[in-house]
């Protein structure tokens, strides 16, 4: 007997680790480095979010969403935050890509340039900063030149790193213009420089943020993923109705100044604007007015259904867990 009582002892202590490991479930997810909505992001990682959905959240951060898209692939992160357009451009050549969800559909972008330049046709012949090809300052920069029937052929375009490198080297007169986040625009007007267009007016089709994560990983982890939506999905409630908490949370991450006044812009334009949405809906709409827009760009090698990249499964889960 004192065998099989040991036998039965080991097989119980196995259990017992087996499921405290299993409790113990990382998810990596990659955002771009932290700016002036870090708060809005990181809130997941605060109030027990992750961890009341049994998950143990890890940010990675990244300068690009192209970047994020190869860390995807390579199996270093479970999903990651991005624009459509470089996964869009990705799943078309049969890369394993999928959308889950979108929580900032509005679009926070700016186009600054220097003062010699009144007007976005002014930017013929000038050179505009962006971050890689097919990420989103890049996207955005072609579809406002096509508003104005201003030829891509006609502006030169250099990747020049984040948001705040590339204000930066508009003000230095490096570049002529750039496409950031509209939270530059305090500070865009104490260096005088001039707002061409906000792309909320002139492109509200486009879609800032959406949620990737690859095929292998909601069959595998299908679990894990909608845990983690649901996580998220809180935090982003809790942000939007914690102002001042958010704001500091903002200041304490990127370590800025108290006075900087760009936490609190992108935070009240956010929620003035109703650019985030802690439901996660998937708008086709924006998301086939993208893939013209690639398509039109020849960043897509042809027409392509972006229906395929898009798995709502995972969402709807989320969703019946809250609800719980």
């Amino acid at each position: 007997m004192m065998p099989r009582i040991a036998t039965l002892a080991f097989a119980a202590l196995l259990a017992l680790n087996g499921a405290a490991s299993a409790q113990d479930k990382t998810w990596r997810h990659g955002i771009i480095l932290a700016k002036s909505d870090a708060g809005i992001f990181f809130t997941i990682t605060k109030k027990g979010f992750a961890e009341k959905e049994g998950l143990k959240v890890d940010l990675v951060q990244f300068k690009s969403d192209v970047i994020e898209l190869q860390a995807l692939i390579a199996g270093d992160i479970d999903s990651f935050d991005g624009g459509p357009g470089a996964a869009m451009a990705a799943a078309a050549r049969g890369a394993d890509v999928k959308v889950i969800g979108c929580e900032w559909p509005g679009v926070p972008y700016a186009v600054f340039a220097k003062s010699s330049i009144k007007s976005v046709p002014d930017l013929k012949g000038k050179l505009i900063a962006i971050s890689q090809p097919g990420a989103n300052p890049d996207v955005v920069a072609r579809a406002l030149l096509a508003k104005y029937g201003v030829p891509v052929d006609d502006v030169r375009f250099a990747n020049l790193g984040g948001d705040l490198d590339r204000f930066k080297a508009v003000v230095a007169g490096v570049a002529d213009a750039t496409v950031v986040s509209n939270e530059y625009t305090p500070i865009a007007q104490q260096q005088r420089l001039v707002t061409l267009a906000l792309a909320k007016d002139l492109i509200p089709q486009f879609m800032r943020i959406c949620i990737f994560t690859t095929g292998k990983t909601v069959a595998t982890r299908g679990d894990d993923a909608a845990h983690f939506l649901a996580a998220e999905m809180a935090a982003l409630k809790y942000a939007l109705s914690h102002r001042e908490e958010t704001i500091a949370l903002t200041h304490a991450i990127i370590q800025d100044k108290p006075d900087d006044p760009r936490p609190a812009f992108i935070y009240d334009d956010a929620v003035k604007t109703n650019a985030i949405d802690p439901e996660m809906h998937i708008p086709m709409d924006k998301l086939k007015w993208m893939e013209e827009q690639a398509l039109r760009d020849k960043v897509l090698p042809g027409p392509y259904d972006v229906s395929k990249m898009v798995d709502g499964s995972v969402r709807e889960k989320a969703l019946a867990l809250l609800a719980k």
